[in-house]
Parts: structure tokens; C-alpha cells; sequence
């Protein structure tokens, strides 16, 4: 119909939430990624059941997906009444989303590339030293050496001379580390003859195209480097085999999946006639980045249940999200326009059922900023890109040209680096809701990113609002998209233009001032302040402050409860990195607001799990203006109350 909206199809960078009247050629690429299958605002969606390369074409006349190979027409509509409804029955269809660990939605540090273990460890001391909270540190390529040696899966680069020591330094400082992994390899490595060896590798051109690593390439000295075949299970045997016994013996916490499209350079039409285990690489083409990630993620779970596969990686298709994986964006160049397109990007991906994305923090390349961290314009854009990751699901700084760590802006004391730490200490204050709302994608087949239509249908208003969108069902995100002070004049406040949502009241997350929905208002956003609403009827609790995930145990929260309709929240526990949670061990704790009788209702406990609280504190605060708000501990809190996993009453009248 002519009012009818349609979201998915993947992560395109074009900044358009609706993705109607558009014509895409869905083939994957480095910060493309297409998966055919989208959701009406009516309620319905359709997944197109093909691998191949395909035209996905939208008028005002009809709807048509047209792809190059298929033994058949295959595919299914689904009914969900709604978004969610339809996301859970594209989870049905294609499967679960795995819990993360704990420590995966803390704040993670990377960047292109730590050259030597003695900087790679140097980078996680100096978080600590400086107070700053850090979970993850992420190693790039040439760890291994040369681009002949390309993912070899060691360490053959004499810069990491002992990294046995160095992934237990980084450890002993209650740090986690992931390591890249490429689906290609280099001619001297031992996977690349094992590889061959079963015709298991592919002919064409892919990253890095040169045996030397200057810049730009020696194309004189071709890499020899070849993309090998997932598709193929005795591959993906042989693929795990050296993952294993190199990285994973060490203690890797997780793996960086680069390029996992995979990179096809100097495309020639008939690069796609190479042949597969399954065919030839035309009619699967699409589904590489599922099947290489499957095959990590599946051996993974077979070797051990002990520790969680957390997969990092650069694309995906459909039903992606049952192997434990978190996509990023990809290279995208870094600018304020690109910084809009993000939030468009991760929306859509979300919306195609896959619910982990994340982008680079400050964009990959800095082309459009020769002067790099000294440049104004660029520092504000790194400080509201990092606001919005944030609130993504995974917040992760990474980049080449320039290093991202927090003291390369400046010093405790200065804007910038202050508006660097705040954002990311406020994103531990959120842990407990968010994981708890991570727990609702796994239990319920959730969403985390959330576009404004999924919560608020029936507002026509939101339907293409392409800068705004729910972190988890309570918290309204509003991110700068736009210069304010390039000058850096941080003392002249600017306003942003914001909409809220009709059918609800709002509260600012900042102040704790109710504001009704249905308006566009004004706020004001100082460099350390990205726009937050909470949607009246939340209960959201607020946990410790640390410096990584697990430092503190959630006893004493503080939960803000936000009147003006009723409301309910249940906090997810359990032990943080296992898959125990599978067999049921893990506690849940409702929390349901009376908003009439003003009653607090916090249920009987339903499960345990080992190390859990028997017995806590939580304090309870009603938000009003200057009370209960911001990133600040409320002191005078309303009650307290001990809870010994027994449904309790709280009366605030």
C-alpha cells in the first residue's frame, strides 16, 4: 500500500530507514550487508530463501526480488501482528540468539593495529592507571608475520615475542582479549597447503593483493593469498584445527572475523563460477559470512561449554545470529554523515532479525581529516560517535590513521577526554538493564536496537525517523548528529531539535523532568551529554560503578522507578561466561510498578544459579526532576528495602 513502510534487508549506508522505492543489487561487501528479508509496517514479513547474488527492486507497482541462481522460488511470510512479532518467527525459522558473556557489553579498545605485545598489554595498564573502565582489548592482522604468512593463526611476528605471557598479563588485569582471523590464506601457511590439498580454496583476487605490506600495494609481488571454502565441513574442520591449537590454547577470549564477505577485488563476472562444496560460488554467494562464522561457532560449542563464543565480524545473512556473532558496519570513512547512516544501518540490520551490530567508534578511515586527532571537528565527531556506541550493543573504538585510546584526546580535566570517560561509564551504570534486555533477545526473541516504529506503530511520525530509536523498550537514544563546536566553545550550550513518541510521557534521563509524547521539543547537548528519554512506566536499574563487568556483584542497585503508567522489568542474572543458563541455571527477578496505587511489586526470585545472592539490597527512587537522574548515585533514596527472594509490596503512598 502507498502508506506502507518496509525495514531490513540487511545494513546499507545511506542514512534511509524506510526502504521503500529503492533498487538494490544484494551482493555482500566490506559496509554492505544484504539479507532478503524485510518487515511491514503492516504487521508481515517475507524471507527470500536464496543465496545467490540478487536484485531486490521496491516501486509504488510491486515488489520483487529476482536473483541470479535457484533451483526454485523459496520463500516464507510470516505473520506477526507487529515487528517483534515477526522478527520471533524469523528466529523460529532460522534460529535462537545465543547470551553473550557479561563481559562482551563492557567497553572495548582497539585499533589498526598494536604493532607489539609490550603495546597491546601498555594499552590495558593505562586504562587501569587511569581509572577509565575497559573489558576488551582487540589484536589486529600481522600478528603472523608477513602477508605470505597471512592468518596463519601464530604468532610469527617477532614483536609478540612470548604471547602466552601477554594474553596472561592482559588477564591478570581482569581483561579480556579477541584476536583477527581472516577467512583467506597466505601460500606459507599450513592451512593454505592442507586447504589445497582438498581443492578447497577459491581463484580469485582478495585482500591483501600484495606479498609486501607497504603502501600502496606491490602488485609486482602478488600475496597468493586465497579465500577457502565453508561451505566444505572437512574445511571448516581444518579451519578450526589450527584455530585451535594456535589461538585458542592460549586463552583468546574470542575472534575478530575480518572480511568475512569475503574481500573480492578486481571482480570479474565469472569469478563466480568457482565451485563449492555446495555448488558453485554464484549460487551460494550470499551466505559465506553464515557459513564461515557457523563453522567457528559450532566447533567451538563442540569443544567445550565452559566459555561462550563471542564472534566479531564484518558480515551476515540471514540466521547469522544463532552462531554467537556481533556484526560490524565495516570500513566505513568517518564524518558526520556517515556517523547518521550508522544509526539507520544498525536499525535495519536489527530489523532483519539479527539483533548484535555495532560500528567502528569515530569511522575506520580519516580521509576527510588530514589533521587527524587534531583537528576540532574530528574530536567532537569521535566524542558523539562514542555516545552512540554507547548505547549499541557492543561499544567497541577501532580505526587506522589515528589511535582512539581515551588519553590520545587529551588529559582528566580537559572536554574531550571527559566526555570520552562519562560515556563510558555510564554504559556500566547500564550493565544490569543491559543485560537483562540481552536475555530478553535470547528468551523472547528481542531486539536491542530498536526503530521507533517497533514500540510505537501507530505514531505515523516515527516511521522514517532515521536519527533516533529504543535501546532496549525503555530508553529513547537521540544521538548528535551534527557540529556544534567546532571551535571548541564549550561554555555557548547548543540545542538539538527531537521528537518525541506519542502515547506515553517521557522523562529526560539528565534532569528527571516529565515531558509528554506526541511533540517535538528542544534540548540542550553540551559535549559530555547525548539526549536520553525514558519511557514512563520503566523500571530501570542502575549498577555499580567499576572498572570492567565483573568487578562487582549487582547487590545494592538503585532502582528508578518513572510513574505515569504501569510498568514491569525483570533482571537477568547468572554466572557470566558458561552456557549453564541452557540448563536453567540463572535467576530472574520481576519488577512490576502499580502505577495507580503506587506500588513497587518485586516477585518471588525464579532460579538460581551458582554464586548467586540469596539475600540484597536494592534502593528503590522515584524519579522527579533533580531526583533520581543522570549518572550520579541518588543518595536520598526513597526506600530500602531487603530482599530475600520473596515477593514483597513497597508502598509509596
Amino acid at each position: 500500500e502507498n502508506n506502507e513502510a518496509i525495514y531490513g534487508l540487511g545494513q546499507q549506508q545511506d542514512g534511509k530507514l524506510n526502504r521503500r522505492n529503492i533498487r538494490l543489487r544484494m551482493i555482500q561487501g566490506n559496509t554492505d550487508d544484504y539479507i532478503p528479508f524485510f518487515v511491514s509496517s503492516k504487521g508481515y514479513g517475507l524471507f527470500w530463501d536464496n543465496y545467490s547474488p540478487t536484485i531486490f527492486s521496491d516501486t509504488p507497482e510491486e515488489t520483487v526480488f529476482n536473483s541470479e541462481v535457484g533451483d526454485c522460488i523459496d520463500y516464507y511470510f510470516m505473520y506477526g501482528g507487529n515487528a517483534d512479532g515477526v522478527i520471533a518467527q524469523m528466529r523460529e525459522l532460522t534460529g535462537r540468539a545465543p547470551m553473550f558473556p557479561l563481559w562482551t557489553f563492557g567497553y572495548w579498545q582497539s585499533k589498526e593495529r598494536y604493532k607489539s605485545q609490550d603495546e597491546i598489554v601498555g594499552v590495558v595498564k593505562k586504562y587501569r592507571e587511569l581509572g577509565v573502565p575497559l573489558d576488551g582489548i582487540i589484536q589486529d592482522w600481522q600478528y603472523w608475520g608477513n602477508n605470505y604468512l597471512w592468518n596463519a593463526m601464530e604468532f610469527l611476528n617477532a614483536e609478540f615475542y612470548d604471547p602466552q605471557k601477554m594474553v596472561d598479563d592482559i588477564h591478570g588485569m581482569n581483561a579480556h582479549i579477541i584476536i583477527s582471523i581472516w577467512n583467506s590464506f597466505g601460500p606459507h601457511t599450513k592451512q593454505y597447503k592442507e586447504l589445497n590439498e582438498i581443492n578447497a580454496l577459491m581463484d580469485f583476487v582478495t585482500w591483501p593483493e600484495s606479498g609486501s605490506d607497504k603502501w600502496p600495494p606491490r602488485l609486482d609481488y602478488p600475496s597468493g593469498v586465497r579465500v577457502y571454502d565453508p561451505f566444505n565441513p572437512q574445511a571448516r574442520d581444518i579451519y578450526w584445527k589450527y584455530l585451535k591449537n594456535g589461538l585458542m590454547s592460549l586463552g583468546i577470549d574470542g575472534w575478530w572475523i575480518d572480511s568475512s564477505e569475503p574481500d573480492h577485488l578486481q571482480f570479474k563476472d565469472k569469478d563466480l563460477n568457482n565451485k563449492t562444496y555446495m555448488g558453485t560460488f554464484r549460487k551460494v554467494r550470499n551466505a559465506y559470512p553464515l557459513m564461515t562464522v557457523g563453522g567457528v561457532y559450532t566447533h567451538q560449542r563442540q569443544e567445550t561449554s565452559d566459555k561462550r563464543v563471542f564472534i566479531l565480524t564484518r558480515s551476515a545473512f540471514a540466521g547469522q545470529q544463532r552462531y554467537g556473532a556481533n556484526t560490524w558496519s565495516g570500513d566505513v570513512v568517518a564524518s558526520w554523515k556517515a556517523l547518521q547512516a550508522q544509526i539507520t544501518a544498525g536499525l535495519n540490520f536489527s530489523l532483519s532479525g539479527i539483533p548484535y551490530w555495532n560500528s567502528d567508534i569515530g569511522g575506520f578511515f580519516l580521509w576527510n581529516f588530514p589533521k587527524k586527532l587534531e583537528d576540532p571537528d574530528y574530536r567532537e565527531l569521535y566524542v558523539r560517535w562514542l555516545q552512540f556506541g554507547a548505547f549499541c550493543p557492543m561499544m567497541r573504538s577501532h580505526g587506522t590513521d589515528a589511535p582512539r585510546e581515551i588519553y590520545q584526546f587529551g588529559k582528566k580535566g580537559e572536554p574531550i577526554y571527559d566526555a570520552i570517560a562519562r560515556s563510558i561509564k555510564l554504559r556500566y551504570l547500564l550493565l544490569p538493564y543491559i543485560y537483562s534486555t540481552a536475555w530478553d533477545v535470547t528468551a523472547n526473541h528481542s531486539t536491542m536496537m530498536r526503530a521507533l516504529m517497533m514500540d510505537f506503530p501507530n505514531d505515523p511520525k516515527v516511521h522514517d525517523i532515521n536519527d533516533e530509536y529504543m535501546f532496549g523498550k525503555s530508553i529513547l537514544v537521540c544521538p548528535v548528529t551534527e557540529s556544534m563546536y567546532v571551535k571548541e566553545d564549550y561554555d555557548h550550550v547548543k540545542s538539538k531539535d527531537l521528537y518525541l513518541p506519542q502515547g506515553t510521557a517521557w522523562y529526560d534521563f539528565w534532569t528527571g523532568d516529565k515531558i509528554e509524547g506526541g511533540q517535538t521539543i528542544k534540548k540542550e547537548v553540551p559535549i559530555d551529554i547525548i539526549p536520553l528519554y525514558v519511557k514512563a512506566g520503566t523500571i530501570l536499574p542502575i549498577g555499580p560503578q567499576v572498572q570492567y563487568a565483573t568487578e562487582k556483584k549487582w547487590d545494592n542497585l538503585e532502582i528508578r522507578i518513572y510513574q505515569g503508567a504501569d510498568g514491569e522489568f525483570t533482571l537477568y542474572e547468572d554466572e557470566g561466561d558458561n552456557y549453564n543458563y541452557e540448563k536453567g541455571l540463572y535467576s530472574e527477578i520481576k519488577f512490576q510498578w502499580d502505577d495507580k496505587n503506587k506500588v513497587l511489586i518485586v516477585h518471588d526470585r525464579k532460579g538460581s544459579f551458582p554464586g548467586m545472592y540469596e539475600i540484597r539490597t536494592f534502593r528503590i527512587v522515584l524519579v522527579a526532576p533533580k531526583h533520581g537522574c543522570g549518572d550520579r548515585e541518588t543518595v536520598d533514596m526513597d526506600k530500602q528495602i531487603i530482599y530475600h527472594g520473596k515477593k514483597m509490596n513497597i508502598h509509596f503512598q
